[in-house]
């Protein structure tokens, strides 16, 4: 299992922020950094910028919200982010929330499955360089793209049954957030796993997406990921997943303790199936922070 970087919302950070952050995670021996597309900075731009100057890491979204880019848009700028990081972008998409694409865009969040499908008819040919020719009743494309062509890896986000059905026949894998190691050996890995191989597709990636804290006082910490990570239990998608794991909110999910307990409690991810950890290291204290690094390094550049 490969380790790499989850940088959360990036709002409180500039660009040169972010760059200093990524290249600190490429000299600990972290895999990738991966930047959300929230409510803050374009996650795409910074990674075109950062990537260029930030060697020796991978960069990908977790995840970009289809319903607010067409296809075609997306395509452009994925291929235009391949080529200037020299193939060392992966797109990582989703559906979003009906919350946020009908309250804050106004859209339809109506037919997501219906839209996922067909917004992946309109991109994915346009990221392999060849013509589109797709009508949807939610999205639809016509054309090709006259640029060389740099792999750009594509990712669905995917928790229910259904899209990782989506993403395991469609994509190279899936990113997943708020899913403890349970739901990813009973549901997430088999289901992504057969529907890839049904389509023919090669093994998939599953990025895992965990809040990490190594720390010497747990019951703070955890009480710190409650007020932090709170608002991802109302969402109906992670509450599923989190119920699924008969916990109680998103602090229950986090991974807190010492060294010893953090890395058992991160084997468990690896042993249920994931092929990369996305950690989201958080800690209410700077020595949080720091034994949470070290330990993450350290098994970073052992897994390597």
């Amino acid at each position: 299992m490969r380790i790499g970087i989850f940088a959360g919302t990036t709002g409180s950070l500039s660009p040169l922020d972010v760059e200093m952050e990524a290249s600190a995670a490429a000299a600990a021996g972290f895999d990738t950094y991966w930047l959300p597309q929230v409510f803050a900075w374009d996650a795409q731009t910074i990674i075109a910028a950062v990537g260029q100057r930030v060697p020796g890491i991978r960069f990908g979204t977790a995840v970009l919200p289809i319903y607010s880019r067409h296809p075609w848009a997306l395509a452009q700028q994925a291929l235009t982010i391949a080529a200037l990081t020299n193939g060392r972008f992966t797109l990582g998409i989703g559906v979003s929330h009906r919350s946020i694409v009908e309250d804050m865009w106004g859209l339809s969040y109506e037919r997501p499955m219906q839209h996922v499908r067909e917004y992946l008819d309109v991109l994915q040919p346009l990221l392999k360089g060849a013509s589109v020719d797709a009508t949807g009743s939610t999205v639809s494309g016509r054309g090709r793209l006259e640029v060389p062509v740099t792999p750009c890896p594509l990712l669905v986000a995917a928790l229910g049954p259904r899209m990782l059905e989506v993403a395991g026949s469609r994509a190279d894998g899936t990113i997943t957030w708020m899913t403890g190691p349970s739901t990813l050996a009973d549901l997430t890995v088999p289901v992504l796993c057969t529907a890839a191989r049904k389509a023919g597709r090669p093994p998939p990636r599953i990025v895992v997406g965990v809040p990490v804290c190594v720390t010497g006082d747990p019951t703070t910490a955890r009480a710190y990921a409650a007020r932090v990570y709170d608002a991802y239990g109302r969402l109906p998608a992670y509450r599923a997943m989190l119920d699924r794991e008969e916990l109680h909110g998103p602090a229950d999910l986090a991974v807190i303790g010492d060294e010893s307990s953090v890395a058992r409690q991160l084997s468990e991810f690896a042993a249920a199936g994931a092929t990369e950890l996305a950690a989201a290291e958080f800690g209410p204290t700077i020595d949080d922070r720091r034994r949470t690094r070290a330990l993450l390094s350290g098994l970073a550049r052992k897994l390597a």
